[in-house]
């Protein structure tokens, strides 16, 4: 079967797609653990952590603690976005 350039140019940009979200799920579990560790106490071998689990947290280190929970969501969720719109974008262009 011989493809003519659109039909080239869709898988090409549905691979990308795939490509980019499954970059996202092999990156989930390094940006939780940087998370993790910045959310742990702070500890003797060189890693600096905010406590969020300690009751005398100020206001500011509960927002942060607030804003690293969210974060990583927001990131993976932000890269399969994007790997979905790029998947799609082509094929919703051309039929749509």
């Amino acid at each position: 079967m011989v493809l003519n350039n659109k039909g080239q140019v869709i898988f090409y940009t549905m691979m990308v797609g795939v490509v980019v979200m499954i970059f996202a799920l092999a990156i989930s579990p390094v940006v939780m653990d940087f998370v993790d560790s910045a959310r742990n106490e702070t500890n003797n071998v060189g890693g600096v952590g905010l406590n969020c689990s300690s009751p005398t947290l100020s206001d500011y280190d509960k927002g942060a603690c607030m804003i690293l929970d969210i974060t990583p969501m927001y990131f993976i969720g932000a890269l399969i976005l994007i790997g979905g719109i790029i998947a799609g974008a082509k094929i919703l262009i051309e039929h749509g």
